[in-house]
């Protein structure tokens, strides 16, 4: 049976000492609440990923970066190799992020370099895929996001796909406060592990965990996560707070 997971994205916030606190009290709820069979992600800054490393002591809590360079080492002054970050303990990455694909011009080519890093450096990619208003409202939603499985992941075995988390990402509703229908969210999940299926099998496809990753809230997450498709949330805002995080954790 697939996981359940709630994976937060921080972002570009939190001083590292805020951050402690912050992971610290997540770790603290989640120790003394009874949530089974739902695994926790925070993914955080690079410079906070040794320290909450140290900080987290559930194990039921696993810590992500945001990003990862496309190289393995080099001149490449600024950037943060797989390497590096598997070396801090951290296990996760989240990649393709609507946020980098717009602001920083990552491609499809760029995610597969970074895809097989991560996965050479044993690390676990949150890949980012969704659409934005324009092409949902011209009806090339399903197209776009095929597309980007496609180019960005369908060079990989089954084995090695296996090892990947979706997370798909209405970009009109991110930061928005537009929020994707639990029926359009169903919709698009339904669409995306039928591509799995066509692909690499049903088997393959119903093990694969995807995460809704747009305004999910305490308010909406039991709506959202009720549905068959919907496996759990990449949480941006809400996972800045404990109880609100805390709050989306539990809606399972």
């Amino acid at each position: 049976m697939r996981k359940k997971i709630v994976a937060g994205n921080w972002k570009m916030n939190n001083s590292l000492q805020e951050g402690i606190e912050l992971a610290k009290e997540i770790n603290g709820l989640v120790e003394s609440t009874d949530i089974k069979d739902v695994e926790v992600i925070i993914g955080a800054p690079f410079v906070h990923l040794t320290e909450l490393n140290k900080a987290i002591t559930s194990n039921k809590i696993r810590i992500s970066a945001q990003n990862c360079a496309d190289e393995k080492s080099g001149a490449y002054t600024g950037e943060i190799s797989a390497s590096m970050i598997e070396s801090t303990g951290t296990q996760c990455v989240i990649l393709g992020h609507s946020e980098r694909r717009s602001y920083y011009g990552e491609t499809n080519e760029i995610l597969v370099k970074k895809t097989n890093l991560c996965l050479e450096n044993k690390l676990t990619p949150i890949f980012c895929i969704g659409e934005v208003l324009e092409e949902r409202e011209s009806g090339k939603h399903f197209d776009v996001v095929k597309s980007q499985i496609a180019e960005g992941l369908f060079h990989l075995s089954a084995e090695d796909f296996g090892k990947v988390i979706l997370a798909y990402e209405p970009v009109w509703a991110i930061g928005t406060g537009v929020t994707a229908s639990a029926d359009q969210a169903q919709e698009m999940h339904a669409f995306i592990r039928k591509t799995l299926v066509e692909k690499y099998g049903e088997a393959v496809a119903q093990d694969c965990s995807i995460l809704y990753g747009g305004s999910c809230k305490p308010s909406n997450a039991n709506e959202l996560f009720s549905n068959e498709d919907v496996d759990g949330g990449l949480i941006g805002g809400a996972s800045l707070v404990a109880e609100d995080f805390m709050g989306i954790i539990t809606a399972f």
